[in-house]
C-alpha cells in the first residue's frame, strides 16, 4: 500500500515541476492571452533539463563584464557591460542571469492596423525570433546597442533589424519595429545593434522559390522563344528592306537597326547557352569569351537602338515642324553602334567575359552561360550594375515616357475627330469605331515592343515566381512581335488611301506620327 502511496505521490510531484522546466514554458504561457509577459518572467526563472537544451541559453554571469551568449550555431548575442548593470538598476549584486532564446515567429501575431505598415509586407528570416533579457527588468534606450547576429548562406540580398512591439490592447498582438536598431549585412551575417532588450528578428523580402521543375520550364519557354524570334527577326529584317525600298523612311531604316541588334542578341543567346552547356564544371574558352563579349554588345545595341527608336519618337511628336538634322541617320548609326561595341571592346580588355553561372535564389539549381565570368566579383558587380541594369533601367523609363505621349495624342486627336462621337456615345459605338479602337491598341503595344518596354518586367521577377514566366516569356519572343509589327506597317501601307474603312483622319495622323514620317 505505502508503495503505491509514494509512487502516485512521486508522479505527481514530477508533473507539478514539468512545467519549471525551460523547454514547457512556451507552451504554458501561450495558454494565456498575453503570453510575452508570462514568458519573458519564467524563461528567468525556469530550470534546465540537462546540460545543455537547443534554442535556450542560461548565463550567471559578473555584471562588470561583456557577455557572449550563443542560443544556437546560426545566432549570438553580445551584452556590454554597460547594458547588464542598467538592467540591474540599483541593485548592488555583481552577478547577473542572463537569458537568450531562439522562438519562432508564428507565434507573435500582427495586430490588423499594423499589417499595412511599412514593414508589414515584408517576413521574419528563417521565422527566427531571440529573446533578450538580463536582470530583473527589460531596459529600454541603452547607453550601448545589444549585438545580435543571424547567419545566412547568401539567400537574401538585404534585411532589417526589428524589434517586437505590442499594442495598447494587451492582447498578445503587435508589430515589428525598427526603431532604434541599425542593421549591418555581412558576407554571411546580419549584425544588428539595438539599445532595447526583448525579442528581436530580421526582416527579408520573401524569397521567390525556383524548384527544378520550374527551372526546366523557364528553361524550354527561353530557347524555344529565342529560336523562334532569331527566325522572325531574320525575316522581319527582309519586310523592312522591301518596305524601306519602296518608301524610303527614316523610321522604317530604325526598325532595321533594331531588328538587326535583337537578330543578333537572341542568336548569340542560344549559342551561348549551348556552348557552356557542353564544357565542364570548371573549364572556361576563348570562345566561351568571344561569345560572352558579342553577347553582351547585342543586347547593349539592342537598348541602344530601342532608346534612339524613343528618341526618334520625341522629335516626330514634339518638334513635329522644321525638323532637320543634318546626316541624321549616319548619327543615330554611330551611337546605336558605336557605342556597344565601345563598351564591349573596354570590357573585352579588362577580360571580364567567360563562362557564368547562374544561381536561383532559394535553391542550388544553376544555369552556366557564356556572359560576364564570375571569377572577378569586383569586375563582374561594376560591368553588370552599369551596363545590364542602370543603361536599361533609364532607357525604359524614358521609353515609358514616350509610350505615355503617344497614348496622349490617341486620345488628343480622337478628342479632334468629330466622327468619333463623344462619350455620351459610348454604349452605342458602331463597327468603324470599333475598328480604330483596335487600331490604336494595335499600334500601343506594336510600340511598346519597338521601345522595349518588356524588359521593364524584370522588377516583377523580385515579385513572385509567376513574374519570372512573363518576363521570360515576353522577352523571349521578342522577335515574334518584332515581325507581327512589321506584318502591319506592310499590311497598313498596302491599303488604298481612300478606304476609309481601314483609315480614317485620325488614325492616319497617328500612323504617320508613329512610324510614317520622313525626316
Amino acid at each position: 500500500m505505502w508503495i503505491t502511496l509514494f509512487i502516485t505521490t512521486t508522479l505527481c510531484f514530477s508533473m507539478s515541476r514539468a512545467g519549471d522546466f525551460c523547454e514547457n514554458v512556451l507552451d504554458e504561457c501561450r495558454k494565456s492571452e498575453s503570453w510575452i509577459g508570462c514568458y519573458e518572467d519564467k524563461i528567468m526563472t525556469c530550470k534546465p533539463r540537462g546540460r545543455s537544451m537547443t534554442g535556450i541559453k542560461q548565463l550567471k554571469v559578473d555584471s562588470l563584464q561583456e557577455v557572449d551568449v550563443r542560443p544556437t550555431f546560426e545566432h549570438r548575442v553580445q551584452i556590454p557591460s554597460s547594458a547588464l548593470q542598467e538592467s540591474i538598476g540599483n541593485v548592488s549584486e555583481v552577478d547577473i542571469l542572463v537569458v537568450a532564446s531562439v522562438i519562432n515567429s508564428s507565434y507573435f501575431k500582427l495586430s490588423p492596423p499594423e499589417k499595412s505598415r511599412r514593414l508589414g509586407g515584408l517576413e521574419v528570416f528563417r521565422n527566427s525570433v531571440i529573446c533578450v533579457r538580463a536582470g530583473n527588468r527589460a531596459v529600454e534606450n541603452l547607453s550601448q546597442p545589444i549585438t545580435l547576429t543571424f547567419k545566412h548562406n547568401k539567400e537574401v540580398e538585404s534585411g532589417t533589424c526589428v524589434f517586437w512591439k505590442e499594442t495598447s490592447a494587451k492582447d498578445g498582438t503587435g508589430y515589428w519595429s525598427n526603431e532604434g536598431c541599425d542593421t549591418n549585412y555581412t558576407a554571411h551575417e546580419f549584425i544588428c545593434s539595438c539599445k532595447r532588450q526583448r525579442f528581436f528578428a530580421v526582416l527579408v523580402n520573401p524569397g521567390i522559390s525556383v524548384t527544378k521543375a520550374d527551372a526546366d520550364k523557364l528553361n524550354y519557354i527561353t530557347y524555344i522563344g529565342s529560336g523562334l524570334s532569331a527566325p522572325f527577326a531574320l525575316i522581319s529584317l527582309f519586310i523592312y528592306i522591301y518596305l524601306h525600298r519602296r518608301y524610303p523612311e527614316k523610321s522604317i531604316s530604325l526598325h532595321m537597326q533594331l531588328t538587326v541588334a535583337m537578330f543578333c542578341l537572341h542568336l548569340t543567346f542560344l549559342l551561348s547557352s549551348l556552348l557552356a552547356q557542353l564544357l565542364k564544371e570548371k573549364e572556361d574558352s576563348s570562345s566561351c569569351l568571344v561569345l560572352g563579349l558579342v553577347l553582351h554588345w547585342s543586347l547593349l545595341a539592342t537598348m541602344t537602338w530601342s532608346a534612339l527608336e524613343g528618341f526618334h519618337l520625341y522629335l516626330l511628336l514634339i518638334r513635329v515642324f522644321n525638323i532637320y538634322v543634318r546626316r541624321y541617320l549616319l548619327k543615330l548609326s554611330l551611337i546605336g553602334w558605336g557605342f556597344p561595341t565601345l563598351v564591349a571592346a573596354v570590357c573585352g580588355i579588362s577580360r571580364v567575359y567567360g563562362k557564368y553561372t547562374l544561381k536561383y535564389s532559394n535553391s542550388n539549381l544553376t544555369q552556366h552561360m557564356c556572359w560576364i565570368s564570375g571569377k572577378s566579383e569586383q569586375k563582374l558587380l561594376i560591368v553588370s550594375y552599369i551596363t545590364t541594369v542602370a543603361f536599361p533601367f533609364f532607357v525604359v523609363v524614358f521609353n515609358a515616357c514616350m509610350l505615355g505621349l503617344v497614348v496622349f495624342k490617341i486620345l488628343e486627336l480622337r478628342r479632334g475627330d468629330r466622327s468619333f462621337g463623344s462619350s455620351s456615345d459610348w454604349k452605342k459605338i458602331n463597327k468603324e469605331r470599333k475598328k480604330r479602337l483596335w487600331k490604336d491598341c494595335v499600334t500601343v503595344l506594336g510600340l511598346s515592343c519597338v521601345l522595349g518596354l518588356p524588359w521593364g518586367l524584370a522588377s516583377t521577377t523580385y515579385v513572385s515566381l509567376a513574374g519570372i514566366y512573363i518576363f521570360t516569356v515576353l522577352n523571349s519572343l521578342q522577335g515574334v512581335f518584332i515581325f507581327l509589327w512589321s506584318v502591319a506597317m506592310a499590311w497598313s501601307k498596302s491599303q488604298p488611301e481612300n478606304n476609309s474603312s481601314i483609315r480614317d483622319s485620325s488614325s492616319q495622323k497617328m500612323m504617320t506620327t508613329s512610324f510614317n514620317s520622313r525626316n
